[in-house]
């Protein structure tokens, strides 16, 4: 019996893939198996996962001809796991030694759906732990309560697969949109939490996630980066009104984000882009788009007032400026 199943997807990642595998060596255990997806690299990436066949226990490799993308290789891989409970890595991230025993402990003791937990970011040599943003430690909630407040950062704001465990019975919810090239993620923790029954947060940080990594999907400035509409679009689709106002707060955040890194994007690609993005925020409920900018910071106010001069006021002399991450 397989207990817990590691889906890790990797395309073109030579430079870091020994490193994930090398880590996953150290989180090794008879009940564990380690699906990687190779979605159709061209560098050394499958040579140097086909030297951990037989070094690395319970390693089953996935080729795929020709890439993907994310969500879909994440799909496949959860397709061929056999655990109880399945989670992710990235193939340009690692492991603390142990950290996978200590994370099924967590959800065997809790009993729960699913389990979030801390992570490590990575920029060169420097290491900061970034906190789920859910206080309330080791007890069983409902994920629905844990989408609201609108105007504070919620689990819905840490929307990072690789930072949890999951029951594997859960199906369909763990399933990442694959028409999505990037953003698939925030659909995907939005329907975890409006839908899955019951879920905790632990405190472990065992994930080292590389941040600013040449190539990846939060630096290429290609097409692509218009799925952040796409994957919104999914959010707000059948949303109970309830959480409207958080959605339109998490989009408004992160659209000025975009647009504050636009620089990345071709002239051409950007014009779609803001046009995209002044579509999706008069979409909007006018009250709603307004208190979201008004809780900003004044560059990112002006950043969207700048997309789309016709906002109403802001409806309150603003006390606090809260940021989003982004």
């Amino acid at each position: 019996m397989i207990t817990l199943s590691v889906v890790v997807p990797i395309r073109d990642g030579e430079r870091f893939i020994a490193d994930a595998l090398t880590s996953l060596s150290r989180n090794a255990r008879g009940d564990f198996e380690f699906i990687v997806v190779n979605d159709g690299s061209v560098d050394a990436t499958g040579d140097i996962i086909d030297d951990f066949i037989g070094e690395l226990p319970g390693l089953v490799v996935i080729r795929n001809p020709a890439p993907v993308g994310l969500a879909d290789a994440r799909n496949t891989g959860l397709s061929a796991a056999t655990g109880r409970y399945v989670t992710y890595m990235d193939g340009d991230d690692w492991l603390a030694p142990g950290y996978l025993a200590r994370l099924v402990e967590a959800i065997d003791g809790l009993g729960c759906d699913f389990v979030r937990v801390d992570h490590v970011q990575v920029e060169g040599r420097k290491r900061v732990v970034h906190r789920a943003p859910l206080a309330r430690r080791g007890s069983v909630l409902n994920p629905r309560d844990a989408i609201l407040p609108a105007n504070v950062r919620t689990m819905v704001d840490y929307p990072y697969a690789w930072a949890g465990v999951y029951k594997r019975s859960l199906g369909d919810l763990l399933h990442f949109p694959g028409s999505l090239h990037t953003a698939e993620d925030r659909p995907w923790i939005w329907r975890l939490h409006r839908e899955a029954a019951t879920f905790a947060v632990a405190s472990l940080a065992g994930v080292f996630y590389r941040r600013m990594v040449s190539g990846s999907l939060t630096q290429v400035g290609d097409e692509r980066q218009l799925h952040f509409f796409d994957a919104f679009e999914l959010v707000f689709k059948d949303l109970e009104p309830e959480f409207l106002p958080k959605a339109a707060r998490n989009f408004c955040a992160l659209l000025a984000h975009h647009l504050e890194i636009g620089e990345r994007l071709t002239p051409a690609l950007r014009a779609r882009f803001e046009e995209r993005g002044a579509q999706m925020v008069r979409a909007l409920p006018p009250e709603l788009v307004a208190e979201s900018v008004s809780r900003m910071s004044v560059e990112r106010e002006a950043t969207l007032r700048a997309l789309v001069p016709d906002l109403p006021p802001s409806p309150h002399v603003r006390v606090r400026r809260d940021r989003e991450e982004s």
